[in-house]
């Protein structure tokens, strides 16, 4: 007597084979979502009730990856509420944890190719650089909150800053600058005031940057601190009715530019005797007594001290407490840092707002980890009064 049964590992051998089963998986899914959805409804396809509860509203595609294959399902929609096929809840879940691992990942600064290979660790087919990019853009609308959010208070001090990476650009692979915008407010804490990428550090550019904070609640702005990059401090003193300091370490390679390597560090050692004086009229008086030293050896060097006196020693005129952050770009400029350390790991963006979203997923973490944490000054150096709150002082004001 012949056996005509088949196993089901043999079916599986042959396309046929495997094309019976997925189109008996795609009837019976089609059945169970029909029931599903009935049952929401209250009432069946096409049928009229005054019981129905519910409507269809068409359908939505979806692959379904099976043993058998790829199966396409037709998901049916409702018009109140949603509804997605019991079956396939847990797969669901399982991409939601895949998807933040993923997110997770990409703003940590890991590569595409990198990520790829850590899906595939973790059981799952591998993704494409374009698929990990769209992933990320459901981060896009949370950045875009945090970087035009209402600037609530004032912020005394302010320092400004940008940064470059690379970018495709009309079939061409160009630097974008992203300039950041950090303050100290009245509370005494840190803040992200904003982030803008363009490209290049144009006086409009800044310009535009400014007066958009401005526009969303900027104020009480007594000192800006940044390098001496023409078109920032032109947009500085444009916007702003303040006191603008050159960073003191962008400002001491200028000179020491114009000095031999063998007289450096005596040049430096000589001219950082100006910023260890107790108060600004000390300050200029020894600025100006190491300039007349360095004028007959380095005369270009000098010259650039006497230009930049008044810059130099502008941060003096806050409370000695301040002098460490006000005087320096250093925390921007360690917070940059890290931005181009994550995008160096991407190399090339593929458009501008990839940019966005990584640059501002970080400073937005970055935000977060400063309101949580003790501050940075007392209020009552930033605004003369007491507060119970000054106890919580970070260690160092200048970290």
């Amino acid at each position: 007597m012949a056996n005509n049964s088949v196993t089901l590992p043999e079916v599986f051998e042959n396309e046929d084979g495997r094309d019976l089963v997925r189109r008996m998986l795609a009837q019976m899914a089609s059945t169970v979502m029909e029931t599903e959805v009935e049952s929401r409804c209250n009432a069946g396809y096409g049928v009229r009730t005054e019981g129905r509860t519910n409507q269809r509203n068409g359908y939505r595609s979806r692959d379904w990856d099976t043993r058998a294959g790829m199966i396409s399902l037709a998901i049916p929609k409702l018009r109140q509420g949603s509804y997605f096929p019991g079956f396939l809840e847990p797969r669901r879940r399982a991409e939601k944890a895949l998807y933040s691992v993923i997110q997770e990942a990409y703003l940590q600064g890991v590569s595409t190719r990198a990520v790829d290979e850590l899906v595939k660790a973790l059981g799952a087919s591998g993704v494409s650089k374009s698929e990990v990019s769209r992933l990320c853009e459901e981060v896009e609308s949370h950045v875009q909150e945090f970087l035009s959010r209402p600037l609530e208070g004032e912020f005394p001090y302010v320092w400004l800053d940008g940064t470059y990476v690379k970018a495709r650009d009309g079939g061409r692979i160009v630097s974008k600058a992203a300039i950041i915008a950090v303050g100290l407010s009245s509370e005494g804490k840190r803040e992200i005031l904003g982030m803008k990428v363009g490209h290049a550090e144009s006086e409009e550019f800044w310009t535009e940057f400014i007066r958009d904070m401005l526009r969303r609640g900027l104020k009480g702005v007594k000192q800006v601190t940044s390098d001496a990059h023409g078109g920032l401090k032109s947009s500085v003193f444009k916007c702003l009715s303040c006191t603008w300091q050159r960073c003191r370490v962008h400002l001491m390679r200028n000179i020491l530019a114009h000095v031999p390597k063998v007289g450096k560090g005596l040049a430096a050692a000589t001219i950082n005797t100006a910023f260890a004086q107790p108060n600004a009229e000390e300050a200029a008086k020894q600025w100006r007594q190491v300039a007349d030293k360095l004028r007959a050896a380095f005369p270009k060097a000098a010259e650039i001290m006497d230009e930049a006196e008044a810059d130099a020693l502008a941060y003096m005129q806050s409370p000695p407490e301040l002098w460490p952050m006000t005087a320096s770009n250093n925390g921007l400029e360690r917070l940059n840092r890290e931005l181009k350390r994550r995008a160096d790991v991407v190399q090339i963006f593929p458009n501008v707002p990839s940019i966005v979203r990584l640059l501002g997923a970080i400073l937005m973490e970055q935000h977060d980890e400063w309101q949580v944490a003790r501050k940075q000054v007392s209020v009552k150096s930033l605004t003369g009064r007491d507060t119970k709150t000054d106890a919580l002082l970070a260690r160092g004001a200048g970290s």
